[in-house]
């Protein structure tokens, strides 16, 4: 990644005005000090993941792309993945955390460091590096820990905060109640080690973050700023991140490439312009023109395609980006799925529904097998009115069989019920 004054992702606007406009900056240090900080010269900036869990899902897209925005922009970026404070865990307000195993924790670790890496650039003048807060936590003594860091936080302030006064009738440990001191430390640590001046995250962690700033300056180091962005919702009320399969992750083995490309094709129109403006790398005028042509023709999904091609190019490259949109088009008929490779097109059959058969039925027994006729009755009367498809090939024959050289790859059919409802077959061997 070259950074260069062509490519900042603000165009006419100064970062911080471009960070603004796209409502990527929901609380601050100070405005004015932060658009000295950004707009004023390079600055070693730091955004953390804590591992719990093997990968990181769609929610941690915003500090992702976040911390890409910055880089593009000069700023130098530290990533830290928390092998200290993910064996602690962040208060939850619903109840205590359950710890996991510091080898397990390692090992998440590692897997979200090799994640974090397609997204910053790790050569040039600010280039990002990878940090674990185990490093130096792991070295600091209970004496230490207490006399350094403790002696510098109020009881009374900690306990202000929401998520420890949601926690208190129910009951916190001390574990999670130290979190905050913990994270604070860590802004510390790489003021000392590496001269970092900024702190951003998502808004339900500015209590640590502003934590943080003060026991910088509390230290006699500084100045430091610190923003959060905002927490990403979705209209309609469901926890943005989730589908009926659960969460959409970045790791290509739990959540397919075509999965992933799917979540943004279907995103709510009312979500959609405030999507691209979170997570699009396209300057200001092309989003305001792409917002008015969606506007205009809303039918066509102009900006969810965008945003879904965009992403999952930058997520899984463009090999899989280009699979995932052939998919979309061959299952409807738009393209051939002989060209799909094997592992797209079970993805893809996997997310409409996919039956697994020990023997072919006859085509009225594959629709009513694969749910999208309710009985043979109904699948018959299908057929017959042309609306029947294996493969994207209309069945007339209500009594029509398939072969097994008809499976693609040797073990997958594709069925369709008239233009928008198929499932998938997959033969056992």
């Amino acid at each position: 990644m070259t950074v260069t004054d062509s490519n900042l992702p603000h165009g006419r606007d100064s970062l911080t005005e471009d960070l603004r406009w796209r409502g990527l900056i929901q609380d601050s240090t100070g405005l004015d000090e932060l658009r000295e900080l950004l707009d004023g010269g390079s600055a070693t900036f730091y955004v953390g993941f804590d591992p719990t869990a093997p990968s990181l899902h769609v929610g941690h897209l915003m500090q992702v792309t976040t911390a890409r925005r910055l880089q593009l922009a000069g700023h130098r970026p530290l990533l830290l993945v928390g092998g200290a404070t993910g064996q602690i865990g962040d208060p939850k307000e619903s109840a205590e955390r359950t710890l996991n195993s510091p080898e397990v924790v390692a090992g998440w670790v590692q897997r979200i460091r090799d994640q974090l890496a397609p997204f910053v650039s790790y050569t040039g003048e600010n280039a990002a590096q990878l940090v674990n807060n185990l490093d130096w936590t792991g070295e600091m003594s209970v004496v230490e820990f207490l006399r350094d860091v403790g002696k510098h936080f109020p009881v009374n302030k900690m306990l202000a905060r929401e998520v420890v006064k949601a926690r208190l009738d129910s009951g916190i440990s001390f574990t999670e109640f130290s979190y905050q001191l913990l994270q604070a430390n860590d802004f510390f640590e790489l003021h000392r080690r590496h001269g970092c001046q900024l702190q951003y995250g998502g808004s339900d962690q500015w209590g640590n973050i502003t934590a943080g700033v003060d026991y910088v300056r509390r230290r006699g180091a500084g100045p430091v700023e610190a923003f959060v962005t905002p927490l990403v919702t979705k209209a309609d009320g469901t926890k943005f991140g989730k589908t009926e399969g659960g969460a959409v992750w970045l790791d290509p083995e739990m959540t397919s490439p075509y999965a992933f490309y799917q979540f943004w094709v279907n995103a709510d129109d009312r979500d959609v312009t405030r999507y691209l403006r979170y997570f699009s790398f396209r300057s200001r005028q092309e989003l305001e023109e792409l917002e008015k042509a969606t506007a205009e023709r809303p039918q066509a999904r102009l900006a969810q395609r965008a945003l879904a091609e965009e992403l999952t190019t930058l997520v899984h490259g463009e090999r899989e980006m280009a699979q995932a949109v052939a998919a979309s088009h061959a299952l409807f008929g738009r393209g051939s799925l002989g060209d799909l490779a094997p592992e797209t097109l079970r993805a893809a059959l996997t997310e409409a529904g996919l039956v697994h058969l020990d023997e072919l039925p006859d085509v009225a027994g594959l629709l009513k097998e694969s749910g999208l006729v309710p009985s043979m009755k109904e699948a018959r009367r299908v057929i017959a009115e042309g609306g029947a498809y294996v493969n994207n090939t209309r069945i007339s024959e209500v009594d029509a069989t398939v072969a097994t050289t008809d499976l693609l790859h040797g073990r997958y059919l594709v069925l369709r019920r008239g233009k928008r409802s198929f499932a998938g077959v997959e033969l056992r061997r």
